[in-house]
């Protein structure tokens, strides 16, 4: 069970062309980045599993660091980002969220390549469930592991956005969209 922590989580909505999410951070950093077209409910749902003492407020002002890079990420004038981020899960998942933030931009990694790294080359499984439960978005790349074969798999942002994603990267996340890799 996750320590809970007194605080408040401050959030606002972020949006990119067609897509519109919504962004929270604690007092130590950004803790959220949602699904495009998911209702406040999924961030809300979020926020008190692994916050449930925290205060949920709305905040522009709160999250403008945050929704400025991701804008500037998203528009291809950033390959990373420097604000911090406060994420809490499993030790397993923070293992997997680590090998996360390794992976260079431009490049994709596979789900048994994240296996390999964490030295348990069975756990292919159990490394995509905790990708999945990745609660930053796009800040930590999940969007850039693969399958095995090339494929596009599964992503809590939606398959257009994973692929909107790996093109903004370019020539290696190319090589990946076209099953080559």
């Amino acid at each position: 069970m996750l320590k809970p922590d007194n605080q408040t989580i401050s959030w606002s909505i972020f949006e990119f062309g067609q897509w519109k999410l919504y962004l929270a951070a604690s007092e130590k950093g950004l803790c959220y980045v949602g699904s495009p077209g998911q209702s406040f409910n999924e961030l809300e749902a979020s926020m008190h599993k692994r916050f449930p003492e925290a205060r949920i407020v709305e905040s522009k002002e709160e999250l403008k660091l945050y929704a400025d890079e991701l804008g500037a990420y998203f528009r291809g004038e950033r390959r990373g980002f420097s604000h911090p981020i406060d994420i809490k899960g499993t030790t397993f998942q923070e293992e997997i969220w680590n090998v996360l933030k390794e992976i260079p931009y431009g490049e994709t990694y596979s789900y048994s390549d994240i296996a390999q790294r964490i030295n348990r080359p069975a756990a292919v499984r159990a490394v995509g469930t905790a990708i999945g439960a990745n609660p930053v978005l796009v800040t930590l790349p999940c969007h850039r592991v693969i399958g095995k074969n090339g494929a596009i798999t599964g992503y809590r942002g939606g398959i257009e956005m994973k692929e909107f994603l790996l093109r903004l990267e370019g020539k290696h996340a190319q090589v990946a969209l076209n099953g080559k890799c």
